[in-house]
């Protein structure tokens, strides 16, 4: 396999997962008759250009089909993530009613709506038709298709010029990553900026979140990386600041290269941080395939355990990183009954793979299991505060990453 940001041939490891099914595969009651397609989940690293990549066995459409099951707005915190990030847009960028606001992968309307509700003139584009309608049902406008430089083009033509673009946890779902930021050169003002929100790579390797690896994330970015990319694709990063979101997240700002916005002190700063750590060597690579070996044997070592001394274990969150969790390490519902989650989408369904079945959190309080495993860990703090009655009956939180721990 060639890297597909400079071409280059893989031949570095991060870590080889075994195989498994798309991490948002849900299956249906109906499906379980049915045969799974398990494939190869290995992540290589371009010792080029640095971009840490999956090696390529689905195509997308095949990934992000019209039953596609995240719904973003079943995160508090995320909702307030956005909201926030709107707020700041519109006062740093000056963004009124002649502006005009593009959201690559909408989803179902979560940040969208806090720009409409500005009197923004806004738009989304969503390849997911599940997601799109949500949104469209918000009254939001959404244009349901794959974004890259064709429909850039497109969008364009239709008067969508625009003065802000915003990509939350996109960039690393693309499979052809310099189609998908031709895209914004084109349809940017002269003046215009996009923002990517994206997991941290450091963050990824320093806390061994190799749960985050699936086939959905077809690239794991460094802003390093994005530097190179955005570069050769017509684009300048002028800024970048670092999140709490999703375990350690960046925000990059962009910009046409004709543009005049100096670059920050703060890209100069995260560039020297990332080289100074490794993330430019090979060794650095080195650690991930270890720590991830450890976690799934603490793991299994726990739930073995649980179930020899007749404790119950549930689990929390339905999330795509759980599911990588869940299959690598081979747990099925004879260690974990049932994972409860609030999206009614995921809800009756099971998991791809290990085919635990998804219910409603009520199960939690009907159970009342002995200790609930938080599978999306980037949201612990929200999962242990809206589900803290379970120390009603002495139930407690248990997370695997990077550690295990009984919280």
């Amino acid at each position: 396999m060639k890297c597909r940001g400079c071409g280059t041939p893989l031949n570095l490891s991060l870590v080889d997962l075994g195989t498994a099914p798309p991490s948002n595969a849900y299956l249906s009651a109906e499906q379980l008759d049915q045969a799974e397609s398990w494939v190869p989940l290995r992540v290589l690293v371009c010792e080029a250009c640095w971009l840490v990549q999956t090696e390529d066995y689905r195509a997308a459409d095949t990934l992000f089909d019209p039953t596609y099951a995240y719904f973003s707005s079943y995160s508090s915190s995320w909702l307030e993530h956005a909201q926030r990030y709107v707020e700041a847009m519109i006062e740093r960028f000056g963004l009124d009613a002649d502006s005009r606001v593009i959201e690559v992968a909408a989803n179902d309307g979560y940040l969208l709506q806090y720009v409409a509700a500005a009197g923004i003139p806004c738009l989304g584009v969503e390849p997911t038709a599940s997601t799109a309608a949500a949104a469209r049902a918000r009254g939001l406008d959404i244009r349901e298709c794959f974004f890259g430089a064709s429909a850039a083009d497109e969008l364009r033509e239709q008067g969508w010029a625009a003065d802000l673009m915003v990509a939350n946890n996109v960039l690393a779902h693309v499979p052809d990553i310099n189609d998908f930021l031709q895209g914004f050169s084109r349809l940017l003002k002269a003046t215009g900026v996009v923002t990517f929100e994206f997991p941290h790579l450091l963050k990824l390797m320093e806390n061994h979140q190799f749960d985050t690896l699936y086939h959905e994330h077809y690239s794991y970015l460094s802003l390093s990386a994005v530097q190179v990319l955005c570069k050769r694709n017509g684009l300048a990063i002028f800024d970048v600041e670092e999140l709490s979101t999703h375990g350690g997240s960046l925000r990059v700002f962009a910009q046409l290269e004709s543009a005049l916005r100096p670059a920050s002190e703060a890209v100069a700063r995260l560039l020297l941080h990332e080289q100074d750590a490794g993330v430019t060597r090979s060794d650095y690579y080195a650690s991930l395939a270890p720590a991830a070996h450890r976690i799934k044997h603490d793991l299994l070592d726990f739930l073995v355990q649980c179930r020899k001394s007749g404790k119950r274990v549930a689990a929390y969150g339905a999330a795509a990183k759980g599911n990588t969790l869940l299959n690598y390490a081979g747990v099925r519902d004879d260690l974990l009954s049932w994972v409860a989650d609030i999206s009614p989408h995921k809800q009756g369904k099971f998991l791809p793979g290990s085919r635990i079945p998804v219910v409603s959190p009520s199960r939690i309080y009907e159970e009342q299991p002995d200790f609930l495993l938080v599978l999306p860990w980037n949201l612990q703090d929200e999962v242990t505060r809206q589900q803290a009655g379970i120390a009603a009956w002495g139930g407690r939180f248990v997370v695997a990453i990077p550690e295990l721990r009984i919280l």
